[in-house]
């Protein structure tokens, strides 16, 4: 009974060991290059993504953007009126701002990219976020789904104007709005969502492999996908990477390392997932059935997947969405969800940080 006792205790702590050690995976430093970082995203990941390019603009080559829209959309407010908070801007005009108008649907509703392009040269100036010159060389894909009744077209539109008025060139600039695509991140597979539906897990077959155009678009021809991955997928603590309470970030976040990156110094793509579809929800599918994996293993890429959590109180954020509007001060001023200052940007530039930063073998030579 004793030895019976002692062997299921033994057995218990090795579980919890176990269990440990597997959320205290850390990210590993992997000396990848310093100047060839970018990142892309989906909805809330969309806002993400513009958001953090244009903050960290002088460390990133380039931005997915797929139904999102410009940066800073929920500061949109050129009448300065009181009434208008971020939150109610994220909520109608960076999403369908004529869903329920009774007057039609004027310009004036959708996005002021004047206003934003003017807003972010002053919040440049104020150091906020990085020159907005940076900008320039950078290559931006963009798309919206033509059956996208959630971020609809005419706020995307924005997003190439944003970038257009800021001196980024036509041909720096992929947008596409011509597909009959619903509210999802679009791929090749059959198993997928019907191309034109938007419905759980926002993953839809239209024929396009989109994240092979994305990265395509970002740093130019690119192998073909693998068939067979050859790299490793980890899952590690990203709760080392911030500080505050309000990051409504998971505790656990995912990387995926292609085998030659070990031994060479490869890419950073930074995959941003949309609301309800962090693994608390889905589980790996954002992760495993987008297509980055395989375009990155077979094209010196390391893919950094952050995950946000669904949180009830403090912050708000009952839909698992990354932060465009402030809850990450609690949807008070002052905001910082636009600036390099954010919570949630600054644990994504800490991941970057540590991905290109050498290995301690390396460090010491």
């Amino acid at each position: 009974m004793i030895k019976e006792l002692r062997i299921t205790i033994a057995l218990l702590f090795i579980s919890l060991s176990t269990t440990v050690l597997a959320t205290q995976t850390e990210l590993p430093a992997l000396n990848a290059l310093p100047n060839e970082t970018s990142i892309s995203g989906l909805s809330s990941g969309a806002f993400m993504a513009a958001q953090f390019h244009v903050a960290y603009s002088k460390d990133l080559v380039g931005a997915g953007i797929v139904a999102g829209g410009p940066w800073n959309c929920a500061g949109n407010n050129p009448f300065s009126n009181p009434f208008i908070t971020p939150i109610l801007n994220a909520t109608t005009t960076c999403m369908n701002p004529c869903k329920n108008s009774i007057v039609g649907c004027p310009s004036i509703m959708y996005p002021d990219s004047d206003f934003l392009v003017d807003l972010a040269k002053d919040t440049a100036d104020s150091d906020e976020i990085d020159a907005v010159d940076n900008l320039k060389d950078d290559k931006v894909y963009i798309f919206s789904g033509a059956s996208d009744k959630t971020v609809v077209t005419g706020v995307v539109d924005t997003t190439a104007e944003f970038y257009q008025k800021l001196g980024v060139s036509d041909d720096h600039i992929l947008y596409n709005n011509r597909i009959n695509a619903g509210h999802a991140f679009i791929t090749t597979d059959k198993n997928d969502t019907q191309c034109d539906k938007t419905q759980e897990p926002f993953i839809n077959n239209c024929d396009i492999p989109q994240a092979q155009r994305i990265l395509e678009h970002i740093y130019g021809a690119q192998n073909p996908a693998a068939k067979k991955l050859s790299g490793e997928l980890i899952e590690f603590n990203q709760s080392a990477f911030f500080d505050s309470p309000l990051t409504s970030m998971d505790e656990t976040a995912f990387v995926y390392i292609p085998e030659n990156c070990r031994a060479e110094q490869c890419k950073v793509h930074v995959a941003v997932h949309g609301c309800e579809q962090g693994a608390s929800e889905i589980g790996t599918k954002y992760v495993k059935e987008t297509g980055y994996l395989e375009v990155a293993d077979t094209n010196s890429m390391v893919v950094l997947f952050p995950q946000v959590n669904k949180s009830m109180l403090s912050p708000m954020n009952p839909n698992g969405c990354w932060d465009f509007w402030g809850y990450s001060t609690n949807n008070l001023p002052p905001y910082n969800y636009y600036s390099k200052d954010a919570p949630q940007m600054v644990a994504i530039n800490k991941m970057i940080a540590r991905l290109i930063s050498k290995p301690q073998h390396l460090a010491q030579k």
